[in-house]
């Protein structure tokens, strides 16, 4: 009994270090990779019950599992979770192994607690087999007449295996009514109920619509609900404690109220970003180079989801290995706030090797980064051989930012053409 307590301790901590390995592949810091695994008690239980499954004949032999064998078995698994939920996969990590227990159906708590594959099967066939009167179950004719197919309501329990076990007329067709209600078009019905199953297990009265009346009332347009559900559906399924905590965080930086809605309405993904992991630390960083993070966090909420040492500071050293002082790059920043977002391979570097043909002082790109936004082969090369055959020369933003009728006028007025 020592010696299997011994082993399940030290599979643990190898469990614990190839995820951290993991999320630190996928762009997360060192030390917010930590934070994660230790909080992560449940899914380090579930990777090590993974191990003994896997290795099952290697456990039954008595042999201890080397690390390279415990590497080779969980890193497919994870990167398969990483396919099947993406950004929310530190989310899955976090709540394991189910952050909606509450609000789902009363299921049997070794179906709830026990996520095992045996468990997952039985989902699976529940939505697959004919019932006795030889007919499909009556979630799978419904969502089949909403217009999912077989394979898709599988990859669903497959992911989400309490969904099989969801009543139609008490979850799922109340939740189709709301969005119906919302203005989601019927066919985009499926893909809210693909990305985020979980809202059919919410209550309807006790937290989706409250949820709504408090984005609501803090700016979130009600006529948009149905682009905002249709881009990012897990925006609902938050605790009104964790919207709150985002919601201080943006006043707090200098947001008003009215423009916090805007920017959930625009970007409703920020909500998933921790505010002490991720908005703070990037909020701090943006502040560091000169940015107006306030005024940053609206125009390009997106930049905030962004990894501070895989993606920001790259960027920013790409503008300093080219001389532009951080002052400048603080500039650009402001006024193009998406600059941090861009490829640095397909994106930056060839438009700035063109710049570097086109004759004009650094400073024009410091005065209009926006250069970066257009692109290469159909605006910028084009517009520029253009002034260049009429013989004319025109700042960056004459050249790049206006209409083809007013850049035609531009041309004809500066060659003296009436």
């Amino acid at each position: 009994m020592a010696v299997q307590s011994r082993l399940l301790a030290a599979e643990r901590e190898e469990a614990k270090a190839v995820l951290s390995l993991f999320l630190r592949q996928k762009g997360l810091r060192s030390i917010l990779a930590a934070r994660i695994v230790n909080k992560a008690d449940g899914f380090i239980e579930h990777l090590v019950s993974k191990l003994h499954i896997i290795y099952r004949s290697r456990y039954a032999e008595g042999r201890e599992l080397s690390t390279p064998e415990i590497r080779d078995a969980l890193i497919p698994y994870l990167e398969s979770l990483s396919k099947e939920h993406g950004d929310g996969l530190v989310e899955v990590v976090e709540n394991f192994p189910d952050p909606f227990a509450a609000e789902r159906e009363a299921l049997s708590s070794s179906m709830v607690l026990t996520p095992t594959s045996s468990n997952k099967q039985k989902a699976i066939a529940r939505v697959s087999t004919p019932t006795s009167g030889g007919v499909l179950p009556e979630l799978v004719l419904y969502l089949l007449d909403l217009g999912m197919d077989h394979e898709e309501i599988k990859n669903i329990v497959r992911k989400f295996p309490a969904f099989a076990y969801y009543n139609v007329d008490r979850k799922i067709k109340p939740l189709v009514k709301l969005l119906l209600e919302l203005g989601v078009p019927r066919s985009n019905i499926p893909g809210i109920i693909k990305k985020r199953p979980q809202l059919c297990g919410i209550s309807m009265s006790d937290n989706l619509k409250p949820m709504m009346t408090y984005l609501e009332n803090i700016g979130v347009n009600k006529d948009r609900w149905s682009k905002v559900l249709y881009r990012f559906p897990a925006l609902l399924t938050y605790s009104r404690q964790k919207v709150e905590t985002t919601v201080s965080f943006l006043i707090e930086l200098g947001v008003s109220k009215e423009n916090i809605g805007k920017i959930l309405t625009r970007c409703p993904h920020i909500m998933s970003y921790s505010v002490d992991d991720n908005l703070r630390p990037t909020a701090e960083y943006f502040r560091s180079i000169g940015a107006d993070t306030a005024s940053l966090i609206q125009k390009s909420p997106q930049a905030f989801g962004l990894n501070i040492e895989a993606k920001l500071k790259p960027i920013t050293e790409f503008f300093l290995e080219r001389d532009f002082s951080i002052e400048e790059i603080g500039t650009m920043v402001n006024r193009f706030g998406i600059i941090h977002t861009l490829s640095m391979e397909d994106n930056l570097l060839p438009k700035y090797e063109f710049f570097l043909t086109m004759g004009y002082p650094r400073y024009e790109l410091v005065k209009f980064p926006q250069y970066f936004g257009y692109s290469l082969e159909l605006r910028i090369k084009p517009r520029y051989a253009r002034m260049v055959g009429c013989g004319v020369r025109l700042i960056l933003n004459q050249l790049l930012s206006v209409s083809d009728s007013r850049f035609e006028e531009i041309l004809q007025k500066r060659m003296g053409v009436v």
